[in-house]
């Protein structure tokens, strides 16, 4: 029987904890130790008062594990001072202000009377949440991604009930959801997949996305999901605020029916929890119960990779899909989903049939290929995508020709900091080949800046050269093959798994 979410009869639970140390506490259908690095950096204890605020958090986070079906009826009170300022301090200094115009210097100035008045506001309901400035910020694909920029104060409320409401959530997220949750990062997914793709017998990929998630998240459905867990109707009504506060565009507020404003501290974690009950729990199930073969599951934020040995098994699961998240307002977006042969077995299976290599897809800034190791073995591909790539380059021409009459010094400084920050995401195993390209391109677009700066320019690519070796950073791979670190984080095996080599697999192998 699948499970439907509904009003919820379980036990209200009045209690004075709550988690703001976020640790990623093991599934239950998942028996293995809490990995090391999946503890929260909110646990350092700073001060006595942060470590009383952490202590009234774990003691939550515990009662959440122990009952995963009480509601929490108490839970404004862990919003005091205390852990306002370290959400304030934990909020970004150089981030853009809001409609109100406040930066986080500004706010600085009689930080502890502002913070008091704050709490006593949020606490005697006089909290007024204000609405979303919004700022389009480019797509790869030429499309404008709408964020909305809250206001400082609603930054610092949304970050404390953020601490507050993990350390409920997170004993219940399940294993294969990764996106926005503490200790979790974009590489831990992509290693989960390529570790399921590689150990399990995967031949089938299906690619997901949802269209327009954040602008189409259901409000009474995300109440309701809520109210599962949380009983306090104080932190409930913050959370309708933030839902109707609106957003600021020319002046003029509108007032959105549905959606969550991308952009808002609250809304990664409002996100999972309406996935989590909209899909997790679905497909955990699902795959327990109907799957005939393996199933693997990543799911970062809204995008969904599922890897299943056997087509019935995937277009059942893509069909019953559709018809699950459409209960809850949601739709696939037509074209970004795709159901492809890809790994291991599809490779060979194609190579039978006289047939090409499989296709490709694309999940977290990478290209997946089919390919093969210099012995001729199966070898899972990572590219960086093309189109992002080329959409970081316009960025990089756009800041070099605004730094066009800038010292050369001061431009290769600001070129190191750009191409070092891009290798601490893409430079993965099997994608040195991409990240020559990106140096490559970088200097050239360095070598026309240069050039542009005079008509009687003699600036040759010899020392072109010669500034790349001295500015910019080498082409190395900095993170390990993703079994290597995706086995020191989960290093248990899985009892259920039914290879041995197979441990926790994207969250758990069928």
């Amino acid at each position: 029987m699948m499970y439907e979410p509904k009003k919820s009869d379980s036990p209200v639970v009045a209690t004075k904890s709550a988690n703001n140390a976020a640790r990623a506490a093991a599934e239950s259908m998942e028996p293995r130790g809490e990995a090391k690095r999946n503890t929260g950096q909110q646990n350092a204890r700073r001060t006595q008062s942060r470590g009383s605020v952490s202590s009234a958090l774990e003691r939550v986070r515990q009662a959440a594990q122990a009952n995963r079906t009480c509601r929490f009826s108490a839970l404004l009170h862990h919003v005091n001072t205390d852990l306002l300022r370290d959400a304030y301090h934990a909020l970004k200094r150089d981030a853009a202000p809001g409609v109100d115009g406040v930066t986080w210097d500004a706010y600085r100035e009689n930080l502890d009377e502002r913070l008091v008045d704050l709490c006593a506001r949020v606490h005697r309901g006089a909290y007024r949440a204000q609405p979303s400035r919004r700022r389009n910020i480019p797509k790869a694909d030429g499309r404008l991604r709408p964020l909305g920029i809250a206001a400082l104060e609603d930054k610092i409320v949304q970050r404390a009930v953020v601490e507050v409401l993990n350390a409920i959530y997170e004993p219940d997220f399940l294993g294969f959801s990764y996106g926005f949750r503490p200790g979790r990062r974009q590489h831990d997914a992509l290693d989960a997949l390529a570790y399921g793709i590689k150990w399990q017998r995967v031949r089938w990929i299906l690619d997901a996305d949802i269209r327009s998630f954040f602008d189409t998240v259901n409000h009474d459905w995300l109440m309701r999901f809520l109210e599962h867990r949380i009983g306090d109707q104080r932190i409930l009504r913050l959370i309708r605020k933030w839902l109707k506060a609106g957003v600021m565009e020319d002046g003029l507020v509108t007032m959105p029916s549905s959606g969550t404003p991308q952009g808002a501290v609250i809304s990664p974690l409002l996100a999972n929890v309406y996935l989590h009950y909209a899909f997790d729990l679905w497909a955990h199930g699902w795959r327990r119960r109907r799957a005939k073969q393996k199933v693997i599951i990543v799911r970062y934020a809204d995008d969904i990779v599922v890897g299943m040995q056997h087509d019935d098994d995937a277009q059942a699961f893509l069909s019953q899909m559709r018809e699950r998240l459409a209960k809850f307002s949601l739709l696939l977006h037509a074209e970004k989903t795709r159901l492809i042969e890809f790994g291991r077995y599809a490779a060979e299976a194609r190579k039978r049939r006289g047939m090409g290599r499989p296709e490709t897809f694309t999940f977290l800034g990478f290209t997946h290929i089919c390919g093969t190791d210099r012995k001729g073995r199966f070898l899972l591909t990572r590219k960086s995508r093309r189109d992002r790539m080329q959409a970081t380059l316009r960025a990089i021409r756009a800041q070099l020709t605004l730094r066009m009459h800038h010292g050369i010094p001061a431009q290769g400084r600001w070129l190191a900091q750009v191409v070092r920050g891009y290798f601490a995401y893409h430079a993965v195993p099997t994608n040195a080949s991409s990240l020559l390209t990106f140096r490559n391109r970088v200097t050239r677009l360095w070598l026309r800046t240069l050039r542009r700066r005079s008509q009687k320019s003699r600036t040759t690519w010899t020392r072109m050269v010669k500034l790349e070796e001295q500015w910019l950073p080498p082409v190395r791979i900095l993170h390990p093959w993703p079994e290597q670190r995706f086995e020191v984080k989960y290093s248990r095996q899985e009892p259920s798994a039914g290879k041995l080599h197979a441990r926790i697999c994207a969250g758990g192998a069928q």
